[in-house]
């Protein structure tokens, strides 16, 4: 803003030495943030003369013709153009109206809403009809005050990481060359941007790249007071969610540790404690910026590092709760124990519960001898299915192989911690069908029961003859919920059956959900390095698996991978898989756990089962699906078919 005259010339190209130039010469000016003592002039002339005129002109794009307008402020554009018959005869719908102003050779686009005594006298504003809805029209926006505001302008072209991402509601705005946004001195650029209502509704964690400065980069948090008259694009993260800001504080924590240590050598005591606490502050500052860097590897045994953190920790939790202004967490919150009362009132119902516990019954702790305990269930006549990992050191060449080295149990109704009417089959030696890669890949086996090995409880009542395998649950397979209830049941820690009602946490929303458990537990860097390296942004938004799993929050950890998890018509959707943890062993805290969905699951095994020609129980197989909609297309098709969706 120019203080003199209180009138804004926009400058839209990059150079310096050309700014002058501009300003006398740009066809489009703006006043978005007049000096304090002509706010205050235009505050007692509105109070004096009952509102403020000024004029300007407009026209229809498919027109030539103009009409003069004289609106009374405040008031809005889209308000102003209401007073004037000819835009009323038009009969508009507001929320497909766009509006331009035309700048040197550009067209930069305003909301509707944009302030009308912002707009210099005598300029022509150009008036679009769009078939598609460009703008979100809130029923309770205010009429803009003739306040202190400022003005700055978006590029229609994202910056970095943006080639595939939409930022825009509607497409009709890729027409024009800017966005001009007006906000108060009070607001942050992502407040700006939502109440523009033009920009996408989930647009967040975003950047501003300044065009005439590249390297000057404004995050969403920030105030929009310093943004007056410039020109942006908006830049997002390489893969959103919060392992990017996890990645980069560590990166430039460690940084700005090591130019803290230098100056510390070459300071006085007094300086030291300074340069210390000033570098730390830096680093953490790095928490709630953005970058598109990972880190795949960073040492976890500086002990300056840590040190620095601990020092920190009042400004950790200060900056960690940035991300949650306000009493957003607190609501975030409230909403999530809101959720979950709603998914234990819909797992309280008589007839699901009911359903779930006949479904139990074919839940199976799965013991594998010398190694480890989890959960199976089964999948078909006397066919199990749990996960590869159970399996995975029992021989490093199993996949080659597909022979157990030594034996494997399933013990089904194991509901009591002793005595029990529980029953037992010992596993053949050879597995029908393996996967394990690590990572987020599919990691399943498929066992077969020896009928003959049958072992009973001591409080087993039933004779052998009587005791029959469970009903297999692949007939009850579905689809990958996107949103809603879930329940795990399972053997945790190798202990009896247990179910753990939960929630779907979106893939949109993972990243929000991991960064939400960051603040509450504000983790050491110990801690966060371990979550990264088990590999939690391949899931996340932009991550290769953000597709292929399922994801929830349970205490079911160790022991209860294996377990089927049903969504909340009680059909099974995925195979209880692993989780992200941090902590140590018998001390771990899980940050966010996965399932693999089912249906991907059968169509790698009939792939198999076609690739090796096992025609016998393929048809077995098929025959146990032909009842099942999202089973019998995937069974009858060929085995070089892309994928099925999952989340339908």
């Amino acid at each position: 803003m120019a203080e003199g005259d209180g009138k804004h010339k926009m400058n839209p190209e990059p150079s310096q030495a050309r700014v002058k130039e501009e300003k006398e010469d740009c066809d489009l000016q703006i006043n978005p943030a007049p000096s304090v003592a002509k706010v205050k002039q235009e505050k007692e002339d509105y109070d004096s003369q009952d509102g403020h005129s000024h004029q300007f002109n407009f026209k229809f794009s498919d027109k030539d013709r103009m009409y003069t307008l004289n609106p009374v402020c405040p008031a809005t554009v889209l308000e102003a153009l209401k007073t004037h018959s000819e835009y009323n005869a038009k009969k508009y719908k507001d929320e497909n109206v766009v509006i331009t102003l035309s700048m040197q050779d550009r067209q930069v686009a305003v909301a509707t809403h944009f302030p009308c005594h912002l707009i210099e006298d005598d300029k022509v504003l150009e008036i679009y009809k769009t078939s598609k809805k460009v703008e979100e029209i809130k029923p309770d926006q205010e009429t803009p005050s003739q306040g202190d505001y400022v003005t700055f302008f978006i590029d229609k072209t994202g910056g970095a990481n943006t080639t595939t991402k939409q930022l825009l509601r509607s497409n009709t705005n890729n027409q024009f060359d800017y966005l001009c946004v007006y906000a108060e001195k009070r607001m942050t650029v992502e407040e700006a941007l939502k109440r523009d209502g033009r920009f996408i509704d989930n647009l967040s964690n975003f950047t501003l790249s300044d065009e005439a400065d590249s390297d000057s980069l404004t995050y969403h948090t920030q105030s929009v007071e310093k943004l007056d008259g410039k020109f942006f694009k908006i830049c997002l993260p390489r893969t959103q969610g919060p392992e990017n800001i996890i990645a980069k504080s560590i990166v430039s924590g460690k940084k700005r540790i090591s130019q803290t240590k230098q100056k510390n050598q070459e300071a006085s005591h007094d300086s030291q404690n300074s340069s210390k606490t000033s570098g730390a502050n830096e680093a953490l500052l790095d928490l709630v910026s953005w970058s598109g860097k990972n880190v795949k590897s960073v040492s976890n045994d500086d002990e300056e590092t840590l040190k620095l953190l601990r020092e920190q920790f009042p400004a950790l939790k200060k900056l960690m709760e940035s991300r949650f202004p306000g009493d957003s967490l607190q609501k975030a919150l409230n909403l999530k124990k809101e959720n979950f009362g709603k998914i234990q009132q819909a797992f309280s119902e008589v007839h699901r519960v009911r359903q779930l516990l006949a479904s139990s019954e074919s839940v199976c702790k799965v013991i594998v001898e010398n190694f480890c305990q989890g959960t199976g269930f089964i999948l078909f006549d006397n066919f199990i299915l749990t996960n590869g990992h159970l399996l995975k050191d029992c021989d490093e060449r199993l996949e080659d192989t597909m022979q157990l080295p030594t034996d494997v149990y399933a013990v089904f109704n194991y509901e009591k911690p002793s005595g029990g009417d529980w029953f037992r089959f010992k596993v053949k030696k050879t597995i029908i069908d393996f996967s394990y890669s690590g990572g987020s890949e599919l990691d399943y086996a498929i066992l077969e029961l020896d009928r003959d090995t049958l072992a009973v409880g001591p409080d087993t009542k039933a004779s052998r003859a009587q005791k029959k395998l469970p009903p297999g649950l692949l007939k009850k397979c579905g689809p990958v919920p996107k949103n809603g209830e879930a329940c795990i049941i399972g053997h945790p820690a190798g202990g009896v059956k247990q179910m753990d009602p939960t929630c779907i946490i979106e893939k949109e929303k993972r990243g929000e959900a991991a960064l939400s458990h960051y603040k509450d537990t504000l983790l050491t860097l110990h801690s966060i390095k371990q979550v990264l390296n088990q590999g939690i942004m391949n899931i996340m938004q932009g991550g290769p698996n953000v597709d292929k799993v399922g994801t929830y929050n349970t205490f079911m950890y160790h022991g209860s991978s294996g377990s089927p998890v049903f969504d909340a018509h009680c059909r099974v959707f995925g195979l209880h898989t692993a989780g992200f943890t941090y902590g140590f062993s018998g001390n771990e805290k899980s940050v966010i756990e996965y399932a693999h969905p089912l249906i991907d699951i059968f169509k790698n095994f009939v792939m198999k089962l076609k690739d090796r020609k096992d025609d016998k129980l393929l048809q077995r197989v098929l025959k146990e699906v032909e009842n099942n909609p999202h089973l019998k297309e995937v069974g009858e098709s060929n085995s070089d078919d892309e994928p099925m969706e999952t989340d339908g």
